[in-house]
C-alpha cells in the first residue's frame, strides 16, 4: 500500500508540470527567452566585429648584467603597449596569446660611456614581431631605454651558516658543517660593504634526520648588494651516537717549590656522546683536566670546581663525575 501511494504522488506531481507548461503563459515566457538569448548572441557577433583599444604589458628582462655592475636608476621592468583591432581578434591578446618579454642584453645594449639604449625602433620591432597582421600599434609606454650604469666595490666575506638541524633520537651532528665556497665576492657602495662582515645562507630547518646531509643553498639576499653566486654547497655530518665513559686524572700545574698537592679524587669520570665510527679511536690521551695552582688560594673551603681543558673538537655533550675535587696543600718540611 504505502509504494502504491508513492506512485500516486509522483504521478500528480507529473500531471501538475505537464499542466504548467501547457500554460499560455509560459510558452510566451519561453519564448520572450529565447529571443532574448538571440538577440544577446547576434550583440556579441557585432560587438566582436567593431574595433576597440586595448592595453597590453610586456615584461623587460635584463640579462647577464655582471655582477660588479648596477643601474643608477631603477630600470624599467615593462612596456606598456596600446593596439586596435576588430573584439574578436584582441581577445586572442587577453585570454591566448602570449607577448614575449623584451630581452636587453648587457654586451649588445651597452655603449660606450656604460649607458644601456634600446631605442625606439627596437622596441617597436620587437612588437610587431608579435602582433597579428590586422592589429594597429597606436603607442608605447616609455618609447626607449636608457639606463646609466656605474661600477660597484668589491669585497670578499665568509659565509655562514643560517639554520637548525636536529637529527633523529640517538643520532647527532659528527663534525663540522662545511660550506664551499667558504668565501665569496659581493659588490656594493662602499658605505655598504663597510657594514658586512659575513654572509648568511637562507634559514634551512632540518628534523628528525638519520643521515649526513649535502645540498646547495641560497645566500640571504641584501638590498643593493649583488653577489658573486647566488649558491653554495653545505654538507652536514650525521651519524648515530653511543655513550663512551673514560677515567681522566686531575693534575695540578704550577706549584711552588716546597709545596705538594694531594687532590681527591686523583681521577673523575668523563661521560660524553660521541659518534658510533670514533668509539674504538677516543682515548684517555684525547682529554686532559688541570687546576693551576694560583686558582687553589680562591677556593678556602678545600675544593674546586673543574672542567676539560683539552678534548676533541666533535664532542659536544659530556658530563664529569664528581664535577668538583677537593685538595690539601702540603709544605715540605726542611731540615735545618
Amino acid at each position: 500500500m504505502p509504494r502504491l501511494e508513492e506512485n500516486e504522488s509522483i504521478k500528480s506531481v507529473q500531471r501538475k508540470i505537464k499542466a504548467f507548461l501547457h500554460r499560455q503563459s509560459w510558452k510566451e515566457v519561453l519564448i520572450f527567452f529565447s529571443f532574448l538569448m538571440l538577440s544577446f548572441g547576434f550583440w556579441i557577433l557585432q560587438s566582436m566585429n567593431e574595433e576597440y583599444e586595448i592595453e597590453i604589458t610586456i615584461p623587460v628582462r635584463y640579462k647577464d648584467i655582471p655582477a660588479d655592475v648596477a643601474f643608477t636608476q631603477t630600470p624599467p621592468k615593462e612596456i606598456i603597449v596600446f593596439v586596435k583591432d576588430k573584439g574578436n581578434v584582441l581577445l586572442n591578446y587577453s585570454i591566448g596569446r602570449i607577448i614575449a618579454p623584451i630581452e636587453v642584453e648587457y654586451k649588445k645594449a651597452r655603449n660606450k660611456n656604460g649607458v644601456l639604449v634600446v631605442s625606439q625602433e627596437e622596441i617597436e620591432s620587437h612588437i610587431q614581431k608579435q602582433l597579428f597582421n590586422t592589429t594597429q600599434l597606436h603607442r608605447f609606454s616609455p618609447t626607449s631605454i636608457e639606463i646609466q650604469t656605474s661600477k660597484r666595490k668589491q669585497k670578499k666575506v665568509p659565509i655562514k651558516f643560517n639554520g637548525s638541524v636536529l637529527p633523529n633520537d640517538g643520532y647527532g651532528i659528527s663534525g663540522e658543517i662545511t660550506i664551499a665556497p667558504t668565501m665569496i665576492d659581493i659588490f656594493s657602495t662602499q658605505n655598504i660593504l663597510d657594514s658586512i662582515s659575513e654572509i648568511k645562507t637562507e634559514y634551512l630547518e632540518v628534523k628528525n634526520v638519520k643521515k649526513s646531509i649535502s645540498k646547495s643553498i641560497a645566500l640571504e639576499t641584501i638590498p643593493g648588494v649583488t653577489f658573486g653566486q647566488a649558491y653554495v654547497s653545505i654538507a652536514i655530518p650525521i651519524e648515530e651516537f653511543t655513550e663512551k665513559t673514560l677515567e681522566i686524572p686531575v693534575v695540578c700545574v704550577g706549584i711552588p717549590q716546597n709545596y705538594s698537592v694531594r687532590i681527591f679524587p686523583p681521577t673523575v669520570k668523563v661521560n660524553c656522546n660521541i659518534p658510533l665510527s670514533k668509539y674504538k679511536n677516543l682515548n684517555e690521551d684525547n682529554f686532559t683536566i688541570r687546576i693551576k695552582y694560583t686558582d687553589l688560594e680562591q677556593y678556602v673551603s678545600g675544593s674546586i670546581p673543574i672542567r676539560l681543558e683539552q678534548q676533541p673538537d666533535w664532542i659536544q655533550n659530556y658530563s664529569l663525575v664528581p664535577s668538583k675535587v677537593e685538595f690539601i696543600i702540603e709544605q715540605a718540611i726542611t731540615s735545618k
